[in-house]
């Protein structure tokens, strides 16, 4: 059974960074689409960004493009969101999702396999 594991959100000023880490188990696919969504009270679930780990291509949400870095470390099974110039609307729970054996060709919520149990993120002006 694939695990999801988030791990490192917290409260941060504006402008602030964090970094969130998602670590794999259970699983032996080689490549994978790897996607960090977000979902406040009341809203809809929102892609922020995916990394396809057979070639390590990015893709990113407007709002978070030039802010947020997406990264595949294989060897640890780690994916990672860094997270720099933080907004208040930012603000949310981020969700770690994996799609095995796929590139990234959609960033829909539907088309993710596997969900973490997400990580709190707080932005405060």
């Amino acid at each position: 059974q694939v695990q999801l594991v988030e791990s490192g959100g917290g409260s941060v000023q504006a402008g602030g960074s964090l970094r969130l880490s998602c670590a794999a188990s259970g699983y032996t696919y080689s490549y994978k689409c790897m996607g960090w969504f977000r979902q406040v009270p009341g809203k809809e679930r929102e892609a922020v960004a995916a990394i396809y780990t057979g070639d390590d291509s990015v893709q990113y949400a407007d709002s978070v493009k030039g802010r947020f870095t997406i990264a595949q470390d294989n060897a640890q099974r780690t994916t990672i969101l860094q997270m720099n110039s933080l907004k208040p609307e930012d603000t949310a729970t981020y969700y770690c999702a994996a799609r095995p054996n796929w590139e990234c060709v959609q960033l829909r919520e539907s088309f993710f396999t596997y969900w973490g149990q997400g990580t709190q993120v707080t932005v405060s002006s």
